[in-house]
């Protein structure tokens, strides 16, 4: 799922090694851009590629030719939160390069040569959701996007056109589309360049496998009529089909023309050796047993109950505050804590609380803001099912597994509950409402129940039937809510075995297993990305064909040619 491309000027090869920084910090905001440039005229914002050469987020490469690496899609994400949150008045957002005559080349080739592997796989996981986040805006929110393609795309910058609703070529006879990097790099087109190819728009597979095996691309009338792009305009008429194309896009949307922004400030976060202190979220790390602590907290005081309300508290309002919380503690502890592996889920504090809040979001649903908040939930929480990490819920006495935090318990790939019998006051509860039945599916368009029951409707039933009720750990375990029930003589030795054993096993078998697991029934364009992603380019990215000394990715703009072994696996 490399989103690798060819940069089409000469580009002086990296050193052979380079060492990641301590920490990568996913917090930014449009002040401290480096790459992107953002800018709005009513309906319309347009987000230019603008990337510094010379600001890598690691050293031993510069980014030529609008080429990117993780540093340029940390401001990508953060510049689109900002258009979603901060201008509701927006409905169209045009993609679109301040450089002449290249629109972006992809993610930088030396960067890759000179990566881990674990760097590479990573970055182009962060990349693809933050693509099919721009898909689940215009799919849910109404924000439509336009890839004005102004000059060379290719690789990554051709997958980031192929998440736009449209895409418009620019007819210089000289600027084309591209996903070279079979031919030239020895790993894959991006899972998501592929996929999308085929799946979103329909290229005949014969041509799709002409287009990713032939380097230099396709452009003009024929991109049009191979389905790579929608339309294509000469450089004197290319603004004025791009703003025409941008305002038949937004008379599309219902993205409110006089709503009243959310200003985004800096997540709050405290770091420490052994964990990440917010508001609303804490992690708790224990390198020993190579596990995280990850533990939600309910809202407390007096909560909004009214828009009104709710825009007056603003990025303060507790779904949104803590879902910003849970989505920089999951990118920090993907990227700086690999070692990592287990994933324990908590919650604590009020449910009633919780369940206040579903239940004004739900009452609200329509109104923009929630609508964006409830976005970001959706894919914060898909961010998780997503993660190559074991997750595991303890439900305990303190804790709200209750409505949207329910949906926890159903991320993980196990839940333990605890049963206190003869302690009804101190036994946790786990509850249902309307959030636990499609309000936050996960990528493949399933709740996290209809995936854990396969839809059977006898389950399903059974489950809608409690939504409303306090169920103690043997009710829940009866209904198929929790893995397992053990009382508090039992509880800590239950659970204690088995993180000992998970943490005993493979964490390359730990990772195919439980991305099949999590994606059991359901099948979609999304699914098949990350899928693809977990099998075909983690195995690719680590194939001497592309990173053994002779590799095409590591001889690649040395003079060198790669040296492939020509079996087949």
């Amino acid at each position: 799922m490399s989103d690798t491309a060819i940069a089409t000027a000469p580009v002086a090869a990296a050193p052979a090694t380079s060492t990641a920084p301590t920490t990568v910090d996913y917090r930014t905001d449009p002040g401290q851009y480096r790459h992107w440039k953002l800018s709005f005229d009513g309906a319309v914002a347009t987000l230019s590629i603008d990337i510094n050469e010379d600001a890598g987020i690691r050293p031993g490469y510069k980014l030529k030719l609008n080429s990117y690496d993780l540093g340029v899609d940390i401001e990508l994400h953060d510049a689109l939160n900002r258009v979603r949150f901060e201008h509701p008045e927006v409905r169209t957002v045009v993609v679109t390069s301040a450089k002449d005559r290249v629109f972006c080349s992809g993610a930088n080739i030396f960067m890759l040569g000179v990566s881990s592997h674990a760097w590479k796989v990573n970055f182009c996981k962060f990349t693809n959701e933050t693509r099919n986040g721009i898909e689940d805006s215009s799919k849910h929110s109404g924000l439509k996007f336009v890839a004005a393609l102004n000059g060379a795309c290719a690789g990554g910058g051709y997958e980031l056109a192929l998440a736009c609703d449209e895409i418009v070529l620019v007819d210089d006879r000289s600027s084309a589309v591209s996903l070279p990097e079979v031919p030239l790099l020895g790993v894959l087109p991006g899972t998501g360049g592929l996929t999308r190819v085929t799946d979103k728009r329909h290229v005949r597979h014969d041509l799709a496998d002409i287009f990713c095996t032939t380097s230099e691309g396709v452009r003009g009338q024929k991109a049009v009529d191979w389905r790579l792009v929608d339309s294509i305009a000469k450089p004197q008429q290319f603004a004025a089909h791009v703003s025409e194309r941008a305002a038949a896009l937004a008379a599309q949307s219902d993205r409110p023309a006089t709503g009243k922004g959310v200003a985004l400030p800096r997540i709050a976060r405290t770091d420490s050796a052994n964990g990440l202190g917010y508001a609303f979220v804490n992690v708790a790390i224990d390198r020993a047993k190579r596990s995280a602590t990850i533990t939600l907290k309910a809202p407390t005081g007096a909560q909004p109950q009214d828009i009104a309300a709710i825009e007056a508290a603003g990025a303060a309002w507790w779904p949104l505050q803590m879902t910003r919380e849970l989505d920089d503690a999951i990118l920090c502890l993907r990227t700086n804590e690999l070692d990592i592996g287990t994933w324990l889920l908590k919650t604590e504090g009020d449910a009633a609380a919780v369940l206040a809040n579903d239940a004004v979001m739900l009452a609200h649903k329509d109104h923009w803001l929630v609508r964006e908040t409830l976005g970001l939930m959706r894919r914060t929480f898909a961010r998780l099912d997503v993660s190559s990490r074991s997750l595991f819920a303890l439900i305990e006495s303190g804790s709200c597994f209750v409505g949207c935090f329910a949906e926890l318990a159903f991320c993980a790939d196990r839940a333990y509950m605890l049963a206190l019998p003869d302690d009804a006051d101190k036994a946790p509860k786990l509850q249902l409402d309307g959030f636990n039945f499609g309000v936050l599916p996960m990528v493949n368009d399933q709740s996290r129940l209809q995936r854990r029951f396969y839809e059977e409707a006898g389950p399903m039933a059974a489950a809608e039937a409690a939504i409303g009720q306090a169920l103690d750990a043997d009710a829940a375990l009866a209904l198929g809510l929790v893995t397992a029930a053990p009382d508090d003589i039992d509880w800590d030795d239950e659970v204690r075995m088995a993180l000992e054993e998970r943490a005993s096993m493979s964490p390359d078998a730990l990772t195919g297993l439980e991305a099949n697991l999590r994606f059991a029934q359901k099948e979609n364009m999304a699914t098949r990305i990350f899928g693809r992603l977990t099998a075909w380019q983690n195995w690719i990215f680590i194939r001497p064909n592309a990173v053994g000394e002779k590799g095409a990715l590591k001889v690649y703009g040395k003079g060198d040619k790669a040296a492939f072994d020509f079996n087949r696996v």
